[in-house]
């Protein structure tokens, strides 16, 4: 499977293919690319706990049902929907995902 990499802007998306190159040919390290992602490709913004019910409303799913999609558990999406604890890394991009394109890009 392909992941589509969102980038800032044309010049951030021209620096990073050409230091994915030099990552390629052994250039530059692991480190240095992980910097290079992280300056250059689009961040997942942070999602309020309304938010997160709303995609998960807007997909007619139960808490249940979303979190298997999600592949968390059903106490994390009560506690995200609430406010206690917030999705990151992984479960925030596929957030991010379902909340753009719906919850069947996922699936």
């Amino acid at each position: 499977m392909t992941q589509t990499k969102r980038y800032r802007s044309d010049a951030f998306r021209s620096l990073h293919e050409a230091a994915e190159d030099l990552h390629d040919v052994g250039v530059i390290d692991k480190a240095t690319m992980r910097s290079f992602d992280l300056s250059c490709l689009t961040p997942a913004e942070p999602l309020a706990p309304e938010a997160i019910k709303k995609i998960r409303e807007n997909s007619h799913m139960s808490q249940a049902t979303f979190a298997l999609a999600l592949n968390v558990s059903t106490i994390l999406i009560s506690k995200w929907e609430r406010g206690e604890v917030r999705p990151s890394g992984p479960s925030l991009k596929l957030l991010a995902l379902a909340a753009k394109k719906g919850i069947e890009a996922i699936l």
